[in-house]
């Protein structure tokens, strides 16, 4: 059995994901890419803004929307910024991911883009449902809550040990 990798930093993530929806399910999918667009992710230059994840008729997974430039020093082959990539997953997982996303309301996001340790670039995913609005305010208010919380004991800690 092969051990787990440790995940690299990302290159690039999608916060705006983490705030409009409750993440569920976690995958790591391989990504299918040309070489340009790889030495664009190596400068750290892309976009999961307005991604999105979809599922096709053959049982593909695709990720759409996701914006890399091309390559500052690409010749005449590079490529285009925001074309479909393919994602590449067990077809079990594939399965039971358009079941989800078909039966129970539940839309499929990706959270980041990042590179292993053998040089691939891989795509985190995400099964995950929408936040309605007073959720995302809930969320923002314990974070908030939480900041101020720290930001009181560490000013307690600085005064006893004066």
């Amino acid at each position: 059995m092969a051990k787990k990798q440790e995940k690299a930093s990302p290159v690039v993530q999608n916060r705006r994901a983490r705030h409009d929806y409750a993440i569920e399910d976690r995958y790591e999918a391989g990504l299918v890419l040309t070489g340009t667009e790889v030495k664009s992710l190596r400068e750290g230059r892309a976009s999961l803004a307005e991604s999105f994840v979809s599922i096709d008729r053959r049982g593909e997974i695709w990720l759409e929307g996701a914006n890399i430039p091309e390559y500052l020093n690409g010749t005449w082959n590079n490529h285009a910024p925001k074309r479909k990539r393919k994602l590449l997953l067990h077809a079990a997982q594939i399965a039971k991911l358009s079941r989800q996303i078909e039966a129970k309301g539940y839309t499929i996001v990706p959270l980041s883009l990042y590179f292993n340790d053998d040089g691939r670039v891989k795509a985190e995913i995400a099964l995950a449902r929408g936040k309605k609005e007073y959720d995302k305010r809930q969320a923002l208010r314990e974070e908030q809550d939480k900041r101020e919380a720290l930001r009181i004991m560490r000013y307690r800690n600085m005064r006893q040990h004066q």
